[in-house]
């Protein structure tokens, strides 16, 4: 029979590439079933191999945060179970990106530029899932887990979340956690971090992250082709709990000072202030306020990018822990450097007289005392005990600026305290070397003076200005300060957090307790009104720092810094307080500062003394409320 195509004949040879091409096309098509049904059923081929493994990853397990205790025990920081939405990129399509976000945002009450952002900020791949929502009610959770065909990508997943029980009482000292970023997670995902990981940002939830967050797992499980986790196939290692912390701190101790700040900062129209409270013959810090400050449960549960930016946009630094991380000249307060230096390095003796006046001129200036008339001729304890700007001017000249910056430093100045919380300063303790390498010039002489009296060059942290003051009320000893007494591990061990000596002060105890005594002397000749008519032995020194500028009846920074000796109840047989100064039992130190006061007293003093009542029970109130209304300059 003929074969013919479009009515024609075909050719023999045409007949005979026909057939070859058809029965190419079979035996191709036949071969390439064999090949997918092989890969498949899991055979052999290196494509088999490549397919089977595909289907199932390794992937960290998380473990469960540490807590977070006061001294006493009482909780500062647990974990509650929560709702978190979530969004794998990969299973939402951009045509529908915009509609999804928008309709998510209305249920969830965000914006949805922020839902935008956590996506196009996702620090992981396009199957990895990024945490968009915090704290999700348990309606709209089990809304938005029905609607999923109608939210393609979108995901509610049970998580936990850090509470702070007592909000923003300790939020300068916890800290909070927070998303990782996209540089962060190059550093640390060989450690283990996910790209929805959240770690500490601040506070001793930064400081202590690797303690807090324990040892991660490793679990197998089965993924779709999308990446999508089908099961779980087993737990290759458990994950281990994080160590929880036990605080210096109690929390009774944080509400006094933040109530004696607080109060001293309504009354003298303060935005800014500071009290930390430490024990002197260890570091322990036992209470640390810094106003005004944040909620950090805002973090855990999830904050806006506009609530965060006001946060940022703040004048005042909420966010900023302003006893470590803030420098300040110290004013008066800084007359202990020349003072301890002038007796050690055997300048002056205690009974030493300098002429004080109202100014001492130099170069055709004059370098005013705050007491324009002077206090006649002064020993240490008249010049420190009245704070003669003028006397300590001589003090810091017959020192000169290098050995004076050896003194400062010798108290800790000019460098970090070691404190466990993150973004501490470091300050600045002027010498030669130190002008030259900023400025490229020398000391000049009306610097020196300045320095003297804690202005000038000068700049200090509030926990440095403490830590001085503990070292003078402990003999001469200075403590890295510590907020982290003890960790328990998952286990239940407890270890202590041992004090660390950093440094003892060079000079002879005998000149430490004449400074003792001299600071004693600034309560007891009044300088701090009737701070020594408390029932109690306190000693230390005021300070006013002059904002840097030329215009007049510019604002200043008020300090008080004290200790108090053990058992500082006044006895008949020491009226004084002297015999208790002398000792270097101290137990108790406080610093305060006032930002940008304008009290007509001092108002760091009035907070240390409204604190002391507080915390010693004292039932009578001494404070001044006349001297906490504004007025131009005092000292």
């Amino acid at each position: 029979m003929s074969d013919y195509l479009d009515g024609r004949p075909i050719p023999a040879p045409s007949r005979l590439r026909f057939l070859v091409f058809g029965l190419a096309v079979v035996l191709g098509a036949g071969m390439l079933s064999t090949r997918l049904f092989a890969i498949q059923v899991g055979g052999t081929t290196p494509y088999a191999a490549f397919a089977a493994t595909t289907r199932t990853v390794q992937e960290a397990l998380p473990s469960t945060r540490g807590l977070i205790y006061d001294r006493t025990g009482e909780p500062l920081v647990s974990n509650i179970a929560s709702y978190s939405v979530k969004i794998r990129p990969s299973d939402l399509p951009e045509s529908k990106r915009s509609a999804v976000v928008e309709t998510l945002a209305s249920l969830i009450g965000m914006d949805p530029a922020d839902i935008n952002v956590a996506i196009d900020s996702n620090p992981g791949s396009r199957f990895d899932l990024v945490r968009v929502a915090q704290d999700v009610p348990r309606d709209v959770a089990a809304f938005l887990a029905e609607s999923s065909s109608e939210l393609p990508g979108v995901e509610v997943v049970v998580e936990t979340r850090r509470n702070y029980e007592l909000g923003s009482l300790f939020a300068q000292v916890l800290g909070y956690t927070g998303p990782i970023s996209g540089s962060e997670l190059l550093d640390l995902k060989q450690d283990g971090y996910l790209p929805d990981d959240l770690l500490g940002r601040a506070g001793v939830e930064s400081t202590y992250e690797a303690i807090l967050r324990g040892q991660y797992g490793l679990q197998t499980v089965e993924r779709d082709a999308a990446g999508r986790e089908i099961q779980v196939v087993r737990t290759d290692r458990a994950p281990v709990a994080g160590s929880s912390i036990r605080l210096t701190i109690d929390a009774r101790e944080q509400a006094l000072a933040e109530e004696a700040l607080s109060w001293g900062m309504k009354a003298a129209s303060l935005k800014q202030g500071v009290i930390i409270v430490m024990n002197p013959q260890n570091g322990e810090i036992l209470a640390m306020a810094s106003l005004p400050t944040y909620d950090d449960n805002a973090f855990s549960q999830g904050i806006s990018n506009a609530d965060f930016q006001k946060l940022l946009d703040d004048t005042n630094k909420p966010l900023v822990n302003r006893a470590i991380s803030e420098v300040y000249p110290p004013g008066s307060t800084y007359k202990l450097i020349a003072g301890t230096g002038v007796l050690a390095d055997g300048k002056i003796t205690p009974l030493t007289q300098l002429r004080t006046a109202g100014y001492l001129t130099l170069g055709g200036i004059k370098f005013r005392d705050w007491n324009d008339r002077g206090f006649g001729m002064c020993n240490i304890y008249c010049g420190f005990g009245n704070s003669s700007d003028t006397f300590f001017y001589q003090a810091a000249a017959m020192l000169g600026i290098d050995r004076h910056g050896y003194w400062g430093k010798q108290y800790g100045f000019g460098s970090r305290t070691g404190i466990d919380l993150p973004a501490e300063a470091s300050g600045t303790v002027p010498t030669n070397q130190w002008k030259l390498d900023t400025l490229g010039l020398p000391i000049y002489p009306g610097e020196v003076y300045l320095a003297g009296i804690g202005q000038g060059y000068v700049a200090v942290t509030p926990i440095q200005l403490l830590n001085a003051y503990s070292a003078l009320a402990n003999g001469g000893t200075l403590y890295r300060p510590y907020v982290v007494g003890e960790t328990i591990g998952a286990d239940g061990v407890v270890t202590k957090v041992q004090p660390e000596v950093l440094g003892k002060v060079n000079a002879p105890p005998s000149v430490l307790q004449v400074m003792r005594k001299a600071a004693r002397t600034v309560v007891t000749n009044r300088m701090t009104f009737n701070l020594v008519d408390l029932p109690i032995v306190v000693a230390g020194k005021t300070g006013t720092a002059q904002f840097s500028g030329k215009a007049k009846n510019l604002p200043f920074h008020q300090w008080f810094v004290a200790f108090v000796p053990k058992d500082p109840w006044k006895t008949a047989s020491d009226p004084g307080g002297m015999k208790a100064v002398a000792r270097t039992d101290s137990e108790l130190a406080i610093v305060a500062l006032a930002y940008n006061s304008r009290a007509k007293g001092n108002a760091a003093t009035e907070m240390v003394k409204y604190f002391l009542q507080l915390h010693f029970g004292i039932t009578k109130d001494y404070r001044n409320f006349n001297l906490m209304v504004s007025r131009d300059r005092r000292r």
